[in-house]
């Protein structure tokens, strides 16, 4: 693992590289102070990384709450939350290959920089009779596209900070940052709305500055090298690197998959929770939080089975027998539990293939791959709001779950049961263990062309190591 300090000349036995860098405590004046420890450093970037997650949560909530209450259209609402989410589709791709050639905390700072920007302009635009629809979409689609941008940024940097006998603890404290910030976000962008229009975008103005300034607090890290390759022959570079990794290429297509299914599902509730308490749908719908919570709590403690994607599953078989037996019977905590057991065993797959990213991919090819997996399993948002919306019209709530019920299930048994397993859900490759660094080899951590080669068939490559998302 690189560390990121520079500057810092490599002394006496005492000050050779430690876990792949320089020590920090060489040849530093005892008067002038040293620069964050590594466990600092990660500390500032968690805290960065919370902060920007509820940022973004509340903003996914308030812009089309804005929309609403400026034109009183529900299509415009409708516009405005389709403007924040298409950058999505648009640009994880493009974004994983800038920040395969750019530093990442550079690319951290401009979006958290650019993020602040644009929210204050929302705030001055509401001091002057509020933004028209063309400029709050323009905002939104803006905000969105950092966003990606940001998300990318932080999966290449957080490997370069994280030692490996704390790797596996470190992805799941972040899988459990993520939901926890999720859980807060949503509830709080919709309570400061109805409080007033512009506390939510305040609110951010001040978040987004905040997590600005703790990412300033990261060190700079070494230049990268520059590359002759074109840019159309290294975007498709996370494709390739999926190719050559039959667990994580399976994991992309069963995620998706799976987020098509309980996406669906959510969608299906929502419309049968008419005349139930806002409350209580809210504390349903959290509830996949909380299990994601939990999940990563588990992921922590405990290390990853082989056969992780066939349980995930079959978990998401029990959410949604479940969800089917609830709506059935009209007990509405079985849908909670769904939900639970979904963001259980989410939490508990990400992890999984987080650690697989890190020991397997090339650190060049990183947020690429990154970006290939996130549009894969994004994507399926797309189509689940449709989907859920047909099956509800066509056999109402209960038929549409039982539908989405029967389908996984039989998902289930091809997946796991037939050849097929070998595709969809193959067996986690054997990890390194868990103990001290590897030194960093030569151009570790800069950009390479090329993707490097796999060790065997799950070895690692050299250098820094990558951190993807891959449940939505």
């Amino acid at each position: 693992m690189l560390d990121l300090t520079r500057d810092h000349k490599v002394g006496s036995g005492k000050a050779q590289v430690e876990a792949g860098g320089v020590d920090e405590t060489a040849d530093r004046s005892p008067d002038i102070p040293g620069p964050p420890s590594k466990g600092a450093r990660i500390a500032l970037m968690w805290a960065g990384s919370a902060i920007s997650t509820v940022g973004m949560r509340t903003l996914g909530v308030a812009y089309p709450l804005l929309a609403l209450a400026q034109t009183g259209s529900p299509t415009a609402a409708g516009w405005a939350g389709f403007a924040l989410t298409i950058p999505i589709l648009v640009f994880y791709l493009p974004g994983g290959l800038l920040v395969d050639r750019v530093s990442p905390r550079r690319i951290i700072l401009l979006a958290e920089g650019g993020r602040w920007l644009t929210v204050t302009a929302v705030l001055v635009s509401m001091l002057y009779g509020g933004p028209s629809l063309p400029f709050l979409m323009g905002a939104a689609a803006l905000e969105g596209t950092l966003w990606v941008l940001y998300t990318l940024a932080e999966a290449a940097l957080l490997p370069r900070l994280v030692q490996r006998v704390m790797m596996r603890q470190a992805l799941a404290k972040s899988e459990a940052a993520s939901h926890l910030a999720s859980i807060a976000g949503r509830p709080l962008g919709g309570y400061l709305f109805g409080v007033g229009g512009a506390i939510p975008f305040a609110l951010n103005a001040v978040l987004f500055a905040i997590s600005f300034g703790l990412f300033v607090g990261l060190r700079r890290e070494p230049r990268r090298r520059s590359t002759r390759s074109s840019l159309l022959r290294e975007l498709p570079g996370g494709f390739r690197a999926l190719i050559d990794q039959p667990f994580l290429g399976g994991s992309i297509m069963l995620i998706t998959f799976t987020n098509l299914m309980v996406n669906a599902l959510i969608m299906v509730f929502v419309a049968g929770s008419q005349g139930m308490p806002s409350v209580e749908i809210g504390l349903v719908l959290a509830s996949s939080g909380v299990g994601g919570a939990v999940g990563s709590a588990v992921a922590y403690l405990r290390h990853p089975t082989r056969s992780v994607l066939r349980v995930h599953t079959w978990i998401w078989v029990v959410a949604l027998l479940l969800a089917a037996v609830g709506a059935w019977t009209g007990a509405r905590p079985l849908f909670a539990m769904g939900f639970f057991s979904v963001g259980f065993g989410g939490a508990l797959s990400n992890v999984a293939i987080r650690a697989v990213e890190v020991n397997n991919i090339d650190p060049g090819t990183l947020a690429r791959v990154v970006g290939v997996s996130r549009l894969s399993s994004h994507g399926a948002l797309c189509l689940a709001a449709p989907l859920g919306g047909l099956l509800v019209s066509w056999w109402g709530v209960t038929g549409g779950t039982v539908v989405l019920f029967v389908v996984m299930l039989f998902a289930a048994v091809l997946f796991t049961g037939t050849p097929l397993r070998e595709r969809f859900t193959p067996p986690l490759p054997d990890l390194l263990p868990e103990g001290p660094e590897r030194h960093a080899s030569p151009g570790a951590g800069q950009l390479s062309g090329d993707l490097g080669h796999v060790v065997g068939q799950s070895g690692p490559l050299s250098g820094d190591r990558t951190f993807g998302q891959t449940h939505g």
